[in-house]
C-alpha cells in the first residue's frame, strides 16, 4: 500500500499545485466577466474597495482569518490547505494581468463561462490530489460538526452571509453569482470523478477530505 501511495505521490503534488493555480485564474476570469462574482469573491472585492491591497493579498488575508476560525473548531489543515490559502490570490492577480476587461456583454458572459468551467476543473484537480480541503470548506464542515447542522444549510448560510457582507462594501453580485451557486457543485463533482486520484482509505483519512459537490476553495 505504502509504495503505491509513494508512487502517486509526484502526480498528486504536481495536480496539487496546478489545481491551485487554474483556480485563481478561474476567480480571475469570472470576475473579469462583471456579471457576478463567486459569494466569496464578492466578499474579497467589497474590502478591495476600501483597502489599499491587491485582490490576491486581500484572498489571502481572508483565508488566513477563516484558518484561524478553524483553531476552536478543531480543524485540522493538510498541506493543500496551507498552499491554497497561499497561491490561490497571487495566480488570481496573475490572471487579471493577462486577462483584459471588456465591455461587450458577450464577450464577458463567456469570460464567466470560461471561469466557471476552469475553477470547476481546477477543484477536481485538487480536491482529487488528496491533500486537504480548503480554507472556506473546512471552515464549512467545522461547523457543520460542532452546530449538528446539515452540510447545505451551513453553506447556505456562510455564503449568504458573504455575498451581504461583500456586496455591502461594494462586490459585484448579479446573474454571475446565481449561476455560481446552481452550477458549481454539479460541475465539480464531474471533474472530480475525473481526477480523483485513488488511495488506500489510510491514506484517504489524511487528507481530510470532503465530497467534490461541497467544495470551494
Amino acid at each position: 500500500m505504502t509504495s503505491r501511495s509513494g508512487r502517486r505521490l509526484p502526480r498528486r503534488v504536481v495536480q496539487l499545485l496546478v489545481g491551485l493555480f487554474l483556480y485563481g485564474i478561474g476567480i480571475a476570469f469570472m470576475i473579469r466577466g462583471m456579471i457576478g462574482a463567486a459569494p466569496w469573491d464578492v466578499l474579497t472585492q467589497g474590502i478591495s474597495r476600501h483597502l489599499p491591497l491587491s485582490f490576491g493579498i486581500i484572498t489571502i488575508l481572508v483565508s488566513a482569518i477563516v484558518l484561524l476560525i478553524w483553531i476552536p473548531l478543531r480543524q485540522r489543515p493538510g498541506i493543500g490547505t496551507i498552499l491554497n490559502a497561499l497561491l490561490v490570490g497571487p495566480s488570481a492577480d496573475f490572471g487579471f494581468l493577462v486577462i483584459p476587461q471588456t465591455d461587450v456583454l458577450w464577450i464577458r458572459v463567456l469570460l464567466f463561462i470560461i471561469g466557471l468551467t476552469v475553477l470547476a476543473a481546477a477543484t477536481g484537480l485538487y480536491i482529487g490530489a488528496h491533500f486537504g480541503p480548503g480554507p472556506r470548506d473546512g471552515l464549512m464542515t467545522g461547523l457543520h460538526r460542532v452546530l449538528g447542522r446539515p452540510i447545505w444549510m451551513v453553506r447556505t448560510a456562510l455564503e449568504v452571509t458573504v455575498v451581504v457582507i461583500g456586496w455591502l462594501l461594494g462586490g459585484d453580485v448579479g446573474v454571475g453569482t446565481v449561476a455560481f451557486a446552481l452550477l458549481v457543485g454539479p460541475m465539480c463533482q464531474f471533474f472530480m470523478r475525473i481526477f480523483d486520484v485513488s488511495l488506500p482509505a489510510r491514506v484517504h483519512a489524511t487528507g481530510a477530505e470532503i465530497p467534490a459537490d461541497r467544495a470551494e476553495g
